[in-house]
């Protein structure tokens, strides 16, 4: 027994491409790469709060743990 497929009718058969994005969809990326950007440019601003970065203890941890 063969299965139905169902086909859609696109009324608009122009060609062109009609793709809605929510503007926060362009925002949030577009607002992480400034902060990146700046911590780049002005790596002053970028100061940890004292000791190792708490990314720098997990990775140390990941590779404890892997090297065992």
């Amino acid at each position: 027994m063969s299965a139905h497929t169902h086909t859609r009718s696109h009324p608009k058969a122009t060609g062109s491409v009609d793709i809605r994005l929510p503007w926060w969809a362009l925002a949030l990326p577009m607002l992480a790469f400034v902060v990146l950007l700046l911590l780049i440019a002005d790596p002053a601003h970028a100061q940890t709060t004292g000791g190792e970065p708490a990314v720098g203890q997990f990775l140390e941890r990941i590779q404890h743990s892997l090297s065992r």
